[in-house]
């Protein structure tokens, strides 16, 4: 199995290396019980659990907190602890903000300001902002050897939360700032790293928020179109880039919505969009991102009611000009690509649409293509004939698929 091109394979390891993992347990072990066993948060822990974090990042569990904590076993030791997936930013989050560590008085690294003034406040917010870039600092060796750490992000993420609350905007701002640029560097390790993703989002939306503005709140900065251009990059560098299309798609209501755009400049942006798509599949027909982002481009001509529109205002015979067009390039892959079962899908998908969209039932011609598409796709996907069946019972058949059947 591989992971992003990294192949994976079982790890042997000799007799030395097993007792030294004993070893490095043992003391493992022994300092998480001085953490747990401290009566207060003093110095002393807060340095034992950065020597704590450095063996397991995945220790998130707060000290002296009643739930189990996340102990270092053998065989988390031999496969370098890497990252359990228990939940994601928001949720870890939302744990830290609620531990005992997150106090503000003298039993974390921070001290109160709320009685100081003038060049007092400056001194502690400058003390303050020391404290957490050596927070962030410390996490970024955790963070390259560990990128798929969600603890590791969300600590981050806390941390950078108390820049907000603790710091002056113009502080603040530089330090998400900086944390925008290390998600860059992160994403060019990885380009497809989910957790780089979703963090890089989470951070655009503080980056943009009124909290971060530096009049005040009277102005927000939008980076939609910096986004936009990052995607663009990012596919460029390699087109089976799922999270950059999928983060594609999500800026692009926004980004037409505060260019202004017209009926025409709308039609020219997903002409644009699909001649992406369009020369992306002819390089890689068989990559399932390229399939979902031209998915979604056309889910814009075909079920567009209800939902956020590139082209809102394009009549029906406009639409479907459209859709004859990307389904004559479909069919045109076939005579290089007759065994990509993403192909025989779209060709599938978008026939039913049509017929759907001018509300009649297929055509003799239609009919025998679908049951063709259908046959090959039973070929290449044998291990989802339970769905071709259902669509055959429902769409050529007639008859309700045997998962509505049993539902009765």
């Amino acid at each position: 199995m591989a992971s992003h091109g990294v192949p994976r394979g079982p790890r042997t390891r000799t007799d030395e290396q097993k007792r030294l993992d004993s070893e490095k347990i043992q003391k493992y072990h022994e300092l998480e019980e001085q953490i747990r066993s401290s009566p207060t948060y003093d110095e002393s822990v807060f340095q034992n659990t950065t020597k704590l974090l450095r063996l397991n990042p995945e220790y998130y569990t707060p000290p002296g907190s009643p739930s189990s904590a996340a102990p270092l076993s053998t065989s988390q030791t031999a496969t370098s602890m890497s990252s359990s997936g228990a939940s994601f930013v928001s949720s870890s989050a939302a744990t830290l903000s609620n531990s005992p560590s997150t106090k503000t008085d003298s039993q974390t690294p921070f001290t109160s300001g709320a009685d100081k003034d003038g060049d007092g406040l400056e001194e502690q917010r400058r003390k303050d902002a020391d404290v957490l870039v050596s927070e962030l600092h410390f996490t970024i060796p955790l963070l390259l050897e560990f990128p798929k750490c969600y603890w590791i992000w969300s600590y981050r993420l806390w941390v950078l939360e108390q820049a907000v609350i603790r710091l002056d905007v113009a502080r603040a701002r530089r330090i998400w700032e900086d944390e925008l640029a290390l998600d860059s560097k992160m994403l060019t390790k990885d380009r497809r790293n989910f957790h780089a993703w979703g963090y890089r989002r989470q951070v655009i939306e503080r980056l943009e928020s009124k909290e971060l503005s530096l009049d005040g709140g009277k102005t927000t900065t939008s980076l939609v179109e910096s986004e936009f251009a990052y995607t663009t990059k990012m596919i460029h560098q390699d087109l089976s880039n799922f999270s950059a299309w999928h983060n594609r798609s999500k800026l692009i209501p926004r980004l037409l919505a505060e260019r202004n755009a017209d009926d025409l400049a709308r039609k020219a942006f997903l002409e644009e969009e699909l001649g992406i798509i369009r020369e992306a599949l002819n390089v890689g027909p068989e990559d399932q991102s390229l399939w979902f982002y031209h998915q979604f481009l056309m889910l814009e001509l075909t079920e567009y009611i209800g939902r956020p529109s590139i082209v809102p205002h394009l009549s029906l015979e406009e639409r479907m000009t459209y859709i004859a067009r990307e389904l004559d390039d479909i069919r045109d892959l076939l005579s290089d690509y007759d065994d990509v079962k993403w192909i025989y899908e779209a060709l599938f998908e978008y026939t039913l649409a049509v017929a759907k969209m001018e509300e009649r039932p297929l055509a003799e011609n239609e009919r025998t293509d679908v049951e063709e598409w259908l046959a090959q796709l039973r070929k290449l996907d044998p291990k989802r004939n339970g769905r071709w069946d259902d669509l055959e019972m429902e769409h050529i058949r007639g008859r309700q698929p045997s998962y509505v059947q049993e539902s009765f």
